[in-house]
């Protein structure tokens, strides 16, 4: 058959473009969550193993959000373009505020990040870890970040500081005049002024509170604190400066001396390769062949990688790499108006445009540009996941690269 005489259906599947979502009235935030979800496939694992059903009126809202994602995900595995009729009715019933109408009688926009949040809270209730009984669920295991929290009163040098821990599902990168790059927020993360009452001093004082990754968990997923709430007009304004991030993340800064120590070995060996692919590269072999290898080897099947956990943590990092995988974007200026789109990577350079019932292919250098600065599509959330080293190594390997972690960080060094 050619392609001017295929329906939709028959082209997506032949150029294998995953399904779409109906648009079913400004619910385009929660269409851009289902997508990039759907890019962790120890997640999809654990959804399918999941036994519970819909049972709209009588199931809890978890059981109905976890089996309602289960379905929607099977039923676009098929290919079809998919209503989501059911995600959006147990989405509504668990969270009125998302059915909120307008004065036109159609649904509200919602704020992606805040429906983001709300179903992983639901999964983590229902979903079961995958080989580790260390965890009590598939959602902690694979997105759970560590950290641990140090308060010290800056006033007082007597007051013992206050040590804590700290879990998150998110890690917020805080955005002002001097971060141009996602690193600057990342780090700046680590450390935050507060003011709190003083038992040695007996009034409210000055402290620090300063934290450190103890866990870095499969998938990072990072937030661009792009919204603040303007008092006055009552809206969740959005700060659109341009905050540039990498392909390729390297969270070790961010980590405690002792996390940093552990991701040692697998960084050292991500560095022999390196090496090795540098030197192989040198022989004549061309770097824009060697980059195109590297990203190829992202596409490897589980069997064909090293193990990117500790043996006594599966779902951790065990090297503080990461490379995206997914971004959800808004175009607008409040987080209640304008459109969400999810941009999913597919293989190589290539990555998928979600914009509801539209998925079409784009290149990695567009999504590049997503970083704001601009009325244009603007990352909101950044989904990172590991970055796998082949089992095959060294001269028997077929592929050849000269990327190295060094260029994440890049744009960073440029800033110092």
């Amino acid at each position: 058959k050619f392609v001017e005489d295929m329906d939709d259906h028959e082209l997506n599947k032949a150029m294998e473009m995953p399904a779409g979502l109906q648009n079913l009235g400004n619910t385009c935030y929660m269409n851009a969550v289902v997508q990039c979800l759907k890019s962790v496939p120890e997640l999809r694992t654990s959804l399918s193993d999941y036994q519970g059903r819909v049972n709209l009126g009588t199931g809890s809202d978890a059981e109905c959000i976890t089996a309602s994602l289960r379905d929607l995900y099977k039923t676009m595995d098929t290919g079809r373009t998919v209503p989501p009729i059911i995600m959006l009715q147990v989405l509504h019933t668990a969270f009125p505020a998302f059915a909120q109408r307008g004065e036109q009688g159609g649904y509200q926009q919602q704020d992606a990040n805040e429906c983001w949040i709300e179903i992983m809270r639901m999964l983590q209730q229902k979903t079961q870890a995958i080989d580790n009984p260390s965890v009590s669920n598939a959602v902690e295991q694979f997105f759970g970040i560590e950290c641990e929290s140090t308060l010290k009163c800056i006033e007082s040098e007597s007051e013992e500081p206050t040590k804590g821990t700290e879990k998150f599902l998110q890690y917020s990168c805080y955005i002002d005049k001097d971060v141009k790059y996602l690193h600057t927020g990342l780090v700046n993360r680590l450390q935050e002024s507060l003011q709190k009452h003083s038992p040695s001093l007996d009034r409210n004082a000055e402290y620090m509170k300063t934290l450190a990754v103890t866990r870095l968990p499969g998938y990072i997923t990072i937030q661009m604190v792009r919204f603040q709430f303007k008092q006055k007009e009552a809206v969740n304004a959005k700060v659109l400066k341009d905050v540039k991030f990498p392909v390729m993340l390297d969270m070790f800064d961010m980590c405690s001396k002792d996390l940093q120590e552990k991701l040692v070995p697998m960084r050292t060996k991500f560095k022999d390769y390196e090496d090795w692919l540098t030197t192989n590269a040198a022989k004549g072999r061309g770097k824009p062949e060697a980059l195109k290898q590297e990203k190829l080897l992202q596409d490897l099947e589980a069997d064909k990688v090293e193990d990117w956990w500790f043996p006594e943590d599966k779902g951790s990092n065990n090297s503080g790499y990461y490379c995206l995988q997914a971004v959800l974007t808004h175009k607008g200026r409040s987080s209640n108006s304008g459109h969400y789109v999810g941009w999913v990577k597919q293989k190589g350079d290539t990555w998928l445009k979600c914009d509801d019932d539209e998925v079409s292919p784009v290149h990695e250098e567009d999504v590049l540009k997503l970083s704001g600065g601009g009325d244009w599509h603007t990352a909101y959330l950044l989904l990172y996941g590991p970055r796998k080293l082949p089992k095959e190594r060294g001269e028997n390997s077929t592929a050849t690269s000269t990327t190295t972690p060094a260029a994440a960080s890049e744009g960073d060094k440029m800033e110092h």
